[in-house]
């Protein structure tokens, strides 16, 4: 483990990499062989699970619960108490009444791309992908891929909208055009794909 800073309440395990400058407060979990990038932040009562993959700058805030195989790039930013599950099709016990160990299930994950957002209490049913820069409303549930730039709400989330890089609604402009009130950069919608447009910003 590098040098970054650990509460004394934290249950760092051993086999964890913890990145420069990445910072695990009180009661936060993490489980062997998960990997924090540089400069992130794991809040009060966090859980990361065994070999989860965690890019540099990713605030994870209180009481989220990051189950393995989670995937999560830089930038991203998963509020309180938000779940990213790992089991298609959960049981305690197997048909004949037995509990399940382990070896009897196989876990699937969740992706977060680049600069993703989730806010509080939001859930992704595993194994789904959030796009790049995508916004995923407070209490919202994921059942499916989400576009890049996408804004989701509801349950099961619907894309209400689009986002930029800084998280704002963005604004029509028509002819599959959109622009950023914050930034001023510009969007090209296509085929329910939006990309930036870098020939144009406002």
């Amino acid at each position: 483990m590098s040098s970054g800073f650990v509460a004394d309440s934290a249950d760092v395990d051993e086999r964890a990499v913890i990145g420069a400058d990445t910072s695990v407060w009180h009661l936060a979990q993490i489980r062997e062989n998960a990997v924090l990038g540089q400069g992130c932040i794991v809040g009060r009562g966090a859980y990361v699970g065994a070999g989860v993959q965690i890019g540099k700058h990713v605030k994870i805030q209180n009481y989220a619960l990051v189950y393995e195989p989670a995937v999560l790039e830089d930038g991203v930013f998963v509020g309180p108490a938000a779940v990213l599950t790992n089991d298609q099709y959960p049981r305690s016990v197997d048909p004949s009444g037995q509990l399940k160990r382990g070896d009897d299930w196989e876990a699937v994950g969740v992706t977060l791309r680049e600069g993703a957002s989730l806010g509080a209490r939001s859930v992704c049913v595993a194994p789904v992908t959030v796009g790049r820069w995508a916004l995923v409303a407070a209490g919202a549930v994921v059942v499916k891929d989400v576009p890049d730039f996408a804004l989701m709400a509801g349950v099961p989330a619907r894309r209400i909208g689009w986002v930029g890089r800084a998280g704002v609604r963005l604004e029509d402009k028509g002819d599959g055009r959109w622009v950023c009130p914050r930034t001023g950069t510009g969007y090209v919608e296509s085929a329910g794909i939006l990309r930036e447009d870098e020939s144009e910003t406002t």
